[in-house]
């Protein structure tokens, strides 16, 4: 428990064995629950997970968007936190954030990987495409992002009925920000964090991943979100 309220930790993964440790020891002992969600991995990130302590699901869908709708959907706490299974998210930082939100009375906070502090943390390739997707972002739905592909969300779940993602792949990230910055009843913003170097090898191909986060931003915008 926090301030109350029960919290619950969202960690999709896909052959994480390397970075799931640290991610889950990371975790403040605040946090009442952890769901991992095993997303067709092959190797042992959902042995060690378990061994753990953590509630591992498993979603047999092929991908990210999948895996983290799933987590959602079988979490018990009041707010929720999404973070990879990579730690490369501070997710041990998570009480400032998450004091942001409830001090602020904010319903979605995004946190933002922006300026970033650490600059061997994200490859040139990815921090580019990042920049290109919330510019885009900014263009087509008037508001500035500053991480238009943050995977570290902290959120009241009762909101959470007013934006469940259409996008059952990376989509997903840049979608749920769109949403809940344009729902009426939902009070949204972004909060600075550190980021760290990544551990194992990355399941994202910058390029088709990013044509495709473009040609999503333009469906949103065509046909509304």
């Amino acid at each position: 428990m926090y301030k109350n309220k029960k919290i619950s930790v969202v960690i999709p993964c896909n052959n994480e064995e390397r970075g799931i440790e640290l991610t889950f020891k990371r975790i403040p002992r605040f946090v009442d629950e952890v769901i991992v969600v095993d997303n067709l991995s092959r190797d042992k990130t959902a042995l060690i997970a378990k061994k753990l302590g953590a509630k591992v699901i498993s979603e047999k869908s092929k991908g990210y968007g999948f895996a983290l709708k799933s987590g959602i959907g079988a979490t018990k706490g009041d707010i929720i936190i999404t973070v990879d299974g990579d730690a490369t998210y501070p997710v041990e930082d998570t009480k400032q954030p998450l004091d942001y939100l409830i001090n602020e009375n904010l319903d979605f906070v995004s946190c933002s990987r922006f300026p970033l502090r650490n600059h061997s943390s994200m490859h040139w390739q990815n921090l580019l495409g990042n920049k290109v997707l919330s510019f885009l972002m900014k263009v087509l739905f008037l508001r500035e992002f500053k991480d238009g592909l943050s995977g570290m969300w902290i959120f009241k779940k009762g909101i959470y009925k007013y934006l469940t993602p259409l996008s059952s792949g990376w989509n997903i990230s840049e979608e749920i920000k769109i949403k809940a910055y344009l729902c009426p009843e939902v009070k949204f913003d972004e909060y600075r964090i550190n980021y760290h170097p990544r551990f194992g090898q990355s399941k994202v191909w910058p390029l088709p991943v990013g044509l495709q986060n473009i040609f999503y931003l333009f469906y949103l915008r065509v046909h509304g979100v």
